[in-house]
């Protein structure tokens, strides 16, 4: 029989609780189980000593018996010394999706047309500007 150790939710309407289980790859989440080895209340601040409890023992026996724990469980197994737990490392989750990759797109479009649109005149001004100078010249040397 396979069997996994994983958590079982308790508790109300947005007040979890759950009980770390062992219990039958088959069974239903918070179903059947065949023993609790411990809790687990995420509302409790991250330092709090009951926001984990594990009877270390019992784990021990599990993963000796072939339980396989969920990636929430193994975090509780690591910190308690009894498992060893790698780092997963997912490069494409921090990428923008392609609806943000759209929007950056158009906003670097817009200011490169803004960007060349205060450009432009500023090359127009100066050519305009000679012509004033020339007149004013014409007309100094008219006098």
């Amino acid at each position: 029989m396979a069997t996994k150790i994983r958590l079982a939710r308790g508790g109300s309407k947005k007040r979890p609780f759950y009980r770390i289980v062992i219990a039958d790859v088959r069974s239903p989440r918070d179903g059947r189980f065949i023993e609790k080895i411990g809790t687990f209340n995420p509302l409790l601040p991250k330092d709090h000593a009951e926001r984990v409890t594990l009877d270390t023992e019992r784990a021990k026996h599990w993963l000796g018996q072939g339980a396989l724990p969920t990636d929430r469980v193994s975090r509780f197994l690591d910190a308690a010394g009894l498992l060893k737990r790698e780092a997963r490392n997912n490069p494409n989750k921090g990428k923008p999706g392609q609806k943000a990759l759209e929007r950056i797109e158009e906003k670097r479009q817009k200011e490169e047309e803004a960007k060349a649109a205060a450009e432009a005149p500023a090359e127009e001004a100066p050519a305009e500007e000679a012509p004033a100078e020339e007149a004013a010249a014409d007309e100094s040397a008219e006098a």
